[in-house]
């Protein structure tokens, strides 16, 4: 298998391969792993009943893997990484501002993966707390130095595997509980605030997908209907986050302890003698969903520094350069951190989701509202192209967007008025709509034509179009 060759550029269409259910394997699998069973713990640990905290899992998965979906309906059609058509709304230099804050996201998100795993992987191996790090660490950055093709390979495997033990976990839990007579009443009612609190959390969990989903379907052909992606990408993510979410929530019903403990050790419990392989494959569901993490925030680091420095494709020794620090300050962040890791990760993690969904919804609403998926792909890598350096209306709407939703967040140290009033953090929404309303009123319509006009040899077609010129 080769190492993957592109990484920011335009994939010429002569490079296009592979199907739409390619999309559900990567996205079934990456959620089908024990940080998404640890969200669904959260209702049950709140005292919320089993039946209100799967409803609510349910409803907000099925809200938030609709604006994942729609990214993931972009990457066939324009053939770039996510974050490279944010230009087209923040400008080629302004686009910096969220990707900081998604590289920013990912690098928090594996040192918490490190962390997650520490524990599992040293009942595998006779390793330190900061060697079993390190190692989560070192297999994340070669399997992402690979790339893409082997992302979707092990996400194939990983579908298999992780079906398997999470299926059998399933069971034998639906079992101890059949044996304790907890399936007719099981502990818990109903709680308002718990309530609202699981489908925030399971909706966030599915948003926060949303600036780097298209990194993965861009390889598609560019012919491949939008539907069929959209849906491919909607199921393997919903089913693949409600199936995990809701084995937590049965689990913390049946297993209280199970809380308390290491989430990998809690599943492997449940296998007797056959816990050893159980959490083998927990661990490398974990590494997979680093290395998506890894990916992505190579893909956002290389695009913040090749816009000031106008370079349209990225050397394989630089890739694996900058995979390497970015693993390196993850692996740092989670050693450093590791024994108050929830002070110091809860409120950091949740925090980025309050400048990333604002992105979301301009984002879409600009791709599917306002252009209709027409973009020059060229001046997504030219400052002084019809998108400019800085988008101030974009900049405008995305600083008061984040600014609105502060009445409806909830942190460790603040909560906002309508958070204390609805008793959870629905920033999501407020987020989503208020982004998306402001930047479709300040935004000029009809400005793919506008932009035409102004540069008249530069015309506003789909970036397949001009595969070409591109190529």
């Amino acid at each position: 298998m080769k190492v993957e060759k592109r990484s920011i550029e335009f994939v010429p269409h002569g490079e296009r391969y592979g199907r739409p259910r390619r999309l559900f394997t990567v996205w079934f699998s990456t959620n089908l792993q024990v940080t998404a069973l640890m969200i669904g713990t959260l209702g049950i640990a709140s005292g919320l009943g089993l039946m209100w905290t799967l409803l609510g899992l349910l409803i907000g998965s099925m809200i938030g893997t609709v604006f994942m979906a729609a990214h993931s309906a972009q990457g066939p059609h324009l053939g770039v990484p996510q974050m490279i058509q944010s230009r087209a709304q923040f400008g080629v230099h302004g686009a910096a501002i969220p990707l900081l804050v998604m590289v920013t996201a990912a690098v928090l998100f594996m040192a918490a993966s490190g962390v997650l795993m520490r524990d599992t992987l040293k009942s595998l191996l006779p390793v330190t707390d900061n060697q079993a790090i390190l190692l989560i660490g070192v297999m994340t950055f070669v399997i992402g130095v690979v790339g893409y093709e082997l992302i979707h390979r092990m996400a194939a495997w990983m579908t298999l595997l992780s079906t398997l033990v999470f299926g059998t976990a399933l069971v034998l839990i639906l079992i101890r509980a059949s044996s304790m007579d907890m399936l007719h009443s099981p502990p818990g009612g109903f709680s308002g605030p718990a309530f609202n609190l699981v489908i925030a959390q399971a909706a966030s969990w599915t948003l926060g997908y949303g600036p780097y989903v298209a990194d993965y379907s861009r390889y598609l052909p560019a012919d491949v209907r939008t539907r069929d992606t959209f849906w491919t990408t909607y199921f393997g993510c919903a089913l693949g986050s409600l199936g995990m979410m809701g084995l937590g929530a049965l689990l913390a019903s049946v297993v209280p302890s199970a809380l308390d403990m290491d989430p990998g050790a809690a599943i492997a419990d449940l296998f007797g003698p056959w816990a050893y392989i159980a959490l083998m494959v927990v661990v490398l569901g974990v590494i997979q969903y680093n290395v998506l993490c890894l990916y992505s925030a190579y893909m956002s680091s290389t695009t913040i520094f090749s816009g000031f420095a106008r370079l349209q494709q990225i050397r394989p020794g630089m890739k694996a350069l900058v995979m390497a620090t970015l693993s390196v300050l993850a692996c740092w962040i989670a050693t450093r951190t590791q024994y108050h890791f929830d002070t110091f990760f809860a409120d950091i993690l949740i925090g980025q989701l309050y400048l990333l969904i604002p992105w979301s919804a301009i984002n879409l609403v600009d791709y599917y509202l306002i252009r209709r998926g027409k973009y020059h792909i060229g001046d997504l890598y030219d400052a002084r192209g019809q998108y400019g350096r800085w988008n101030g209306r974009t900049m405008f709407a995305y600083a008061v967007s984040v600014l609105g939703t502060v009445p409806f967040m909830k942190l460790s140290f603040f909560e906002g008025y309508f958070a204390q009033l609805i008793g959870a953090d629905v920033s999501w929404i407020a987020g989503l709509s208020l982004a998306g309303l402001l930047y479709y009123l300040v935004q000029p319509h009809g400005a793919a034509a506008a932009e035409t006009k102004k540069y008249p040899n530069r015309s506003p077609l789909p970036g397949w179009a001009n595969s070409e010129e591109q190529g």
